[in-house]
């Protein structure tokens, strides 16, 4: 590898770590909903009985979560709560979540936090104290494995991810009153354990590699002991690093910020074990939209887990949002390739900090140079240096699907 590509890897990483959620984050948000399930088994629960489960969701299981901007804005922890002993038969959607909010206020007062409990569309929110700097989103739900396992086997589907089914609550949907066996499906395990198996030949030898060093730092627990918030991929990086970017490209228009989860399925599937951060990028950069599906009237971006859901649905009631992702990839190739381009650490930071932030693309640079700002000088003068050997060209920059292709 050239002097080059270790530049833009160097810069690529240093980048991640002024994205990285601190260890001290994760440990807070498996302590808050380890908590919560102890609360929901104790012995005066009115929902013991129905056995709770309490799990982590979304972008802190998957190791995806980045920081915010500023230490005013708050980290979003995504919870659930599966009544295993419940079923649709037996209680609706409303009655579901009434009966989990009753528990959910009641732990609210036994803890003393101040804040009030809010109410979602989904879910209870439990914001934390001001120096806690989060809230819990409290998604209430029930199994779903016997009636997706029936929908998949009819259409002879993927049934792998069934086992972890769910079906959650939802005030906005007509059945939410009612009972019925029509409620919003998800299935969060499952799309966990399909990100982790894009990722685990890389993810294992990373784990394995961070274990040796700890145990030189004095760790005595096993490897298996070791929390996976400890181990970063190539992957986990690259999505960090697309989820900044277009979060400041749509700061002024949040309606259309292509959502996380399209951006964490199309790079998950376009990942192919890269070792590197910059070979991951580049090779997701290149390849997300080839696992976009147009089947002649709608795009489509299948859940893995459950390919009845679309995550691109809205895309054909608001072509602007289908627009606005178009628009993004093109802009963060065009940033990237620009930063690979560069031949110094001031020139990557020059070609991506409009998107990425002034202060991480600049921090990043100081991470690199022991913080000699002598070394750069005021950003937002053009990269320097075109045309270096081994940069990413995206050929098919501007290309859309035209109809299905296969997913990886």
């Amino acid at each position: 590898m050239n002097v080059h590509v270790n530049s833009i890897e160097d810069f690529l990483k240093a980048l991640v770590k002024e994205l990285e959620v601190p260890d001290n984050r994760y440990e807070q948000a498996q302590t808050s909903y380890t908590s919560l399930g102890e609360w929901l088994h104790r012995p005066e629960s009115t929902v013991r009985k129905y056995d709770p489960q309490v799990y982590c969701q979304g972008s802190f299981r998957l190791g995806t979560a980045i920081r915010p901007h500023t230490d005013e804005e708050e980290y979003d922890v995504d919870s659930v709560v599966e009544l295993r002993s419940l079923t649709k038969r037996d209680k609706t959607q409303q009655e579901l979540k009434a009966m989990l909010g009753v528990e959910i206020r009641a732990y609210h007062d036994a803890k003393g936090m101040v804040k009030p409990v809010r109410e979602g569309n989904r879910c209870w929110v439990l914001d934390y104290a001001d120096g806690a700097q989060f809230h819990m989103d409290v998604v209430p739900a029930v199994p779903n494995t016997e009636q997706q396992r029936i929908l998949l086997e009819a259409k002879m589907l993927d049934t792998r991810w069934v086992s972890t089914a769910i079906s959650i609550t939802d005030r906005r949907e007509p059945n939410y009153w009612i009972l019925s066996e029509d409620w919003p499906r998800s299935n969060p395990k499952g799309y966990s354990y399909w990100f982790a198996s894009r990722q685990a030949v890389v993810f294992e030898r990373r784990k394995r590699a961070v274990f040796e060093e700890m145990q030189k730092q004095g760790f005595r627990a096993s490897v298996e002991d070791l929390p996976d918030f400890k181990v970063k991929t190539p992957l986990q990086s690259a999505i960090m690093i697309l989820k900044r970017h277009r979060d400041n490209m749509f700061a002024r228009n949040l309606d259309l910020r292509p959502i996380s989860i399209i951006i964490t399925t199309l790079s998950a599937h376009s990942y192919e074990n890269q070792d590197t951060i910059s070979g991951a990028l580049f090779t997701i950069l290149d390849r997300m939209d080839q696992f976009i599906v147009h089947d002649g009237k709608k795009y489509i971006i299948a859940n893995p887990t459950d390919p009845f859901e679309n995550f691109a649905d809205k895309w054909e009631r608001e072509p602007q949002k289908a627009d606005a992702f178009f628009q993004w990839l093109r802009q963060a190739r065009t940033d990237f390739r620009a930063a690979a381009q560069a031949t110094n650490y001031k020139g990557m930071a020059d070609a991506v900090y409009q998107r990425m932030g002034y202060r991480a693309a600049t921090s990043a640079v100081d991470r690199l140079t022991g913080g000699s700002r002598l070394l750069r000088a005021a950003t937002g003068a053009s990269a320097a240096g075109a045309g270096t050997v081994g940069a990413p060209s995206f050929a098919n920059a501007d290309r859309r699907p035209t109809k299905p292709q296969g997913y990886a």
